[in-house]
């Protein structure tokens, strides 16, 4: 038996020396350590020696095996430091070579030409309000001066979702005036940009959603005159020294007087065009002094107080900006079209 075991200890160890990879090696480990590997067989064995030579051998079987058990251990860890290297050496990075450019993203022209508006107003003294897109019509419509039967309240103009019609899509961030005079002491400076929703059909300068930014100024003295001189600074600031407006009278329900203002085409220079239909003017804004009805409906006495309000289409801006010919573009989020800005 001792001859046996010494030649199994000098064979697991001439074999694990050239041990070439992880499945030979559990091979081997199986074969002479396994519950049916060679060293297992010679302990059976043991039954067979005297008590003489039991302990001797006990001892021997032991030994052999803490060596194969070690051999066995280094060889692992031999593996895998070959693994690791040749792993290492397949994943090699060159950081010498160039990385991949990364393309960095930037502001949609809405957003610009909607940063450029709060910039002005709020250097102006404008506070800016937000307000939710679905909307009471008492706040879109009623505290605004504009009874039923009027054909903006209309289910053919207005996205609703009530039967009554007490719930829907706001169709101008007008609503926020009302907001503004409930909750906010005099005088009052806002300016409330965001979405609202109408039954347009999408053609080159209409769209069922697009934006807007209201505006409300109440004090005491307020005029038509300083409305129309910070609406043509504004529009200068804008657009350009020498930008050119227009103010036409106009009816809104809850202003009075009102206009509406338009800057000349950017696309033809006034001459007329597709985007202008031929006017040579684009609409912009409607604005009017605060009619005395909804100052009273709002608690503010209209022989003390006046004000001034105004809606901008912030698309309509934003095309005359950039010069911009059909809305449609600003919402297809085609990037070669949105890379130019």
């Amino acid at each position: 038996m001792k001859e046996m075991l010494k030649k199994i200890k000098e064979e697991a160890m001439n074999a694990l020396s050239g041990v070439t990879g992880q499945t030979e090696l559990e091979e081997l480990r199986v074969k002479y350590l396994g519950k049916k590997g060679e060293l297992t067989a010679i302990l059976k064995q043991m039954g067979k020696l005297s008590a003489e030579e039991r302990p001797q051998m006990g001892q021997m079987a032991n030994e052999v095996r803490a060596a194969i058990e070690e051999s066995l251990a280094e060889a692992k860890e031999h593996l895998d430091a070959m693994a690791l290297e040749a792993k290492l050496e397949a994943e090699t990075v060159d950081v010498t070579i160039p990385g991949e450019k990364i393309e960095l993203g930037h502001r949609h022209p809405m957003n610009i030409a909607l940063d450029e508006m709060k910039e002005i107003f709020v250097g102006m003294g404008f506070e800016v309000l937000e307000g939710p897109e679905i909307e009471e019509s008492v706040y879109n419509f009623d505290r605004l001066n504009t009874d039923e039967g009027h054909p903006s309240r209309d289910w053919g103009d207005t996205f609703y979702f009530t039967e009554d019609s007490s719930l829907l899509l706001r169709t101008q961030t007008s609503a926020m005036q009302v907001h503004a005079m409930e909750t906010r002491e005099l005088p009052i400076r806002i300016v409330a940009p965001g979405r609202v929703y109408r039954k347009d059909e999408v053609d080159a300068t209409h769209s069922p959603m697009f934006h807007q930014i209201e505006g409300l100024v109440i004090d005491e003295g307020i005029t038509m005159a300083d409305l129309k001189g910070t609406l043509h600074t504004v529009a200068e600031k804008i657009f350009g020294k020498g930008t050119v407006t227009r103010f036409r009278p106009h009816h809104f329900p809850f202003t009075e007087p009102s206009c509406e203002v338009d800057v000349q085409c950017h696309e033809c220079g006034g001459k007329g065009c597709r985007v202008c239909k031929g006017e040579g003017w684009i609409e912009l804004l409607g604005a009017g002094m605060v009619h005395p009805k909804v100052l009273k409906m709002s608690g503010i006495d209209p022989d003390k107080y006046s004000g001034w309000a105004f809606g901008f289409g912030l698309e309509r801006l934003a095309m005359r900006r950039f010069n911009i010919s059909d809305l449609r573009l600003i919402f297809e989020n085609d990037v070669r079209f949105l890379e130019q800005f």
